[in-house]
């Protein structure tokens, strides 16, 4: 009898239900559900609707019912930093609150008063983001959310504890928060309590491949069957990069709203040199350690999109960027006046403008302007990163959504000089699939997965 294993596989625009199977020796996805998610605005604060991804869950549980396929796993993964917070009866506290708030601005010199942000960095390896939750938790401090609180879960735990009722911290998505000790991968209990945080709110830490339990008798009602929850590597960056295809150390872009750059390794880098150089230190699988740099990635081109009431595709922006290949004026992507703009294309335009670059007026002049600053970015990420370790890469693996985009791939291979690999295309599912696989003993090592993903998906190399 053929398992099946369903991956909810959750990101800061858009959710879906990937179902993964064997057959004849080849790792099959069928995508069954599809669901937008995104940062509503609510009494001006910019919150997730946990309640429609809650909702939106339990729906893509009924569409296997439908189809007669059940999963005998499923794992949960989402984007890293949010969180929620329960009190005594387990309810939640407030809302949600999105990365993309605003608040935490008002209270980062505050935190570095307490703890440096060089005390920090060593201690945590996290660079500085004004979306961390370290500072969104100290925002809770001051607002009086936490007297109240009684438990922490990042934003996969909390969605696996509403459909099982079990409660369980996963490791690579806390990795995230900058409140995990580098080195010991565990809480850091003296920089916890150094910023007045309870320390009872954080629970021990599970790694990928944990049970968490059945769903909930009135989910099991509703969806027509039960099942079991597994842990995978919750934050969908480390689940993707357990689905690059080269098991030698690779030279890894996990690409999507944002791009994620790096490699993996056995121990931290906190230097001086990987912190001026915006590198961060976050958990893999096995307790490594994804030595990465978040740049701004497809954001930008989402919000361009959203901003033109979405009268252009991602292939349309694509063709109308080959069209405009003679602009080549480009910006900073992780520049802050991109995070969250009200108008990505005036931003760009002023960004352009401020720097003395040629003002980009098409359509198609902003994109080839986005994908050629991102190329540039990756280009001095890989530099950054050879300089900092010593190692020298000739190949730069691109997983995810991302690796669709050929001509991104084509500037990424031409200005960094690498050869580019890309695929698998459903990198973050493929490895939320494998954690669960590994779980239920249907492979017996990661290295057996990688070489079912060589078998199973087209991977392309473009040369440089």
């Amino acid at each position: 009898m053929k398992n099946y294993f369903l991956a909810i596989d959750i990101g800061a625009s858009s959710g879906r239900h990937i179902l993964g199977s064997v057959d004849n020796g080849k790792l099959v996805l069928e995508e069954i559900y599809r669901f937008k998610n995104g940062a509503v605005e609510k009494d001006g604060k910019l919150v997730w609707d946990d309640n429609a991804l809650y909702e939106s869950i339990v729906e893509g549980l009924k569409r296997c019912k439908e189809i007669n396929k059940i999963p005998v796993t499923v794992g949960i993964d989402t984007w890293g930093v949010d969180y929620a917070l329960l009190d005594e009866n387990d309810a939640l506290i407030g809302e949600v609150y999105s990365y993309r708030d605003e608040r935490t601005l008002a209270v980062m010199k505050e935190v570095y008063s307490i703890v440096s942000e060089k005390e920090l960095y060593e201690a945590t390896g996290i660079k500085e983001q004004v979306f961390n939750t370290v500072f969104q938790l100290f925002c809770d401090k001051k607002s009086g959310k936490l007297k109240k609180a009684k438990t922490f879960l990042m934003m996969p735990d909390y969605l696996g504890f509403l459909l099982t009722g079990v409660k369980k911290n996963e490791y690579t998505n806390a990795s995230t928060t900058g409140l995990l000790n580098a080195k010991t991968r565990d809480w850091d209990y003296g920089i916890i309590e150094k910023l007045g945080f309870p320390k009872s709110l954080f629970k021990p830490l599970y790694d990928p491949c944990e049970k968490v339990g059945s769903l909930r008798p009135e989910i099991v009602e509703e969806v027509g069957f039960d099942t079991t929850v597994y842990l995978p590597a919750t934050h969908d960056t480390a689940s993707a990069v357990m689905a690059v295809p080269s098991e030698k150390n690779p030279l890894y872009i996990s690409s999507g709203t944002w791009s994620l750059i790096g490699i993996e390794t056995p121990k931290e880098n906190t230097s001086d040199p990987a912190k001026n150089s915006g590198f961060t230190n976050e958990g893999g699988f096995n307790k490594t350690v994804r030595f990465l740099k978040n740049i701004m990635g497809m954001w930008m081109i989402q919000c361009i999109k959203k901003e033109l009431d979405d009268k252009y595709s991602f292939t349309d922006f694509v063709a109308l960027s080959r069209a405009a290949e003679d602009f080549n004026s480009t910006v900073d992507v992780n520049d802050l006046s991109f995070f969250s703009p009200k108008s990505m294309i005036n931003a760009v335009k002023d960004y352009c403008k401020k720097s003395g670059e040629k003002v980009p007026e098409t359509v198609g002049e902003i994109a080839r302007c986005v994908y050629l600053s991102l190329a540039e970015s990756y280009k001095k990420s890989v530099e950054q990163i050879e300089d900092i370790t010593g190692e020298k890469f000739d190949k730069i693996h691109i997983v995810g959504g991302g690796c669709q985009n050929v001509l991104m791939n084509e500037l990424t291979a031409k200005v960094t000089g690498r050869t580019v690999v890309a695929g698998p295309v459903e990198a973050t599912a493929t490895g939320n699939i494998l954690a669960q696989m590994l779980a239920k003993k249907e492979i017996k090592s990661l290295s057996e997965g990688k070489a079912l993903i060589r078998d199973s998906f087209e991977i392309k190399e473009i040369k440089a």
